[in-house]
């Protein structure tokens, strides 16, 4: 039987959100700072579960890449990963790359933009939220749902749908990864927390 393995990337794989950190690093503190305060009431009311997190994660990143080009995005993506690998959990990495030598499907499946996930991992698939493009520019809209909570399972079944055939295992660490983590044969919270 096919192992399939799945990690969850903010604060499974990593130690911070990366997408405060990939703002800061394209925009600078005070701009992230500004542009936080704008949206503070939201992202109260999303934190209260009164709104939307969906809608409130793809507001903040309309407001910081809304109109940016495809290029220009995907060479920040590139070199955030490039200049922050420090931001990887080093017992997260080593379970990671103990599972593609042991030649285990290995699948980062997270709500953060696929585009700056997937160069940290340039060789395992990546099943992340996608934005949505229009005439090479970033509209600020999200092409596909955000891979959050029950997104992730359906993301998981659109790649590997036959559930009979592969055995799951799954790392996560936050409400977003419950039912990525129940629908799982082998669960793991917070495994690589210090």
């Amino acid at each position: 039987m096919k192992e399939v393995v799945v990690y969850d990337f903010d604060g499974t794989l990593t130690k911070s959100d990366s997408l405060l950190d990939f703002i800061r690093y394209v925009h600078g503190r005070w701009a992230m700072l500004w542009g936080f305060l704008c949206y503070s009431p939201l992202l109260v009311l999303m934190k209260l579960h009164c709104y939307p997190n969906y809608k409130a994660k793809q507001k903040v990143f309309a407001h910081f890449f809304r109109g940016m080009t495809l290029q220009e995005f995907d060479r920040h993506c590139r070199q955030f990963a490039a200049d922050n690998r420090t931001i990887l959990r080093e017992k997260g990495m080593a379970s990671l790359q103990r599972d593609c030598d042991a030649d285990r499907q290995v699948v980062i499946v997270s709500a953060s933009i696929d585009n700056w996930v997937q160069p940290f991992f340039p060789h395992v698939c990546v099943l992340g939220t996608q934005v949505e493009v229009a005439h090479d520019r970033l509209t600020g809209r999200f092409l596909t749902p955000n891979c959050y909570g029950s997104e992730k399972v359906r993301r998981l079944l659109q790649r590997f749908p036959d559930r009979q055939q592969y055995r799951l295992t799954a790392y996560g660490d936050s409400r977003g990864d419950r039912e990525m983590l129940a629908f799982a044969d082998e669960a793991h919270y917070k495994p690589f927390r210090v």
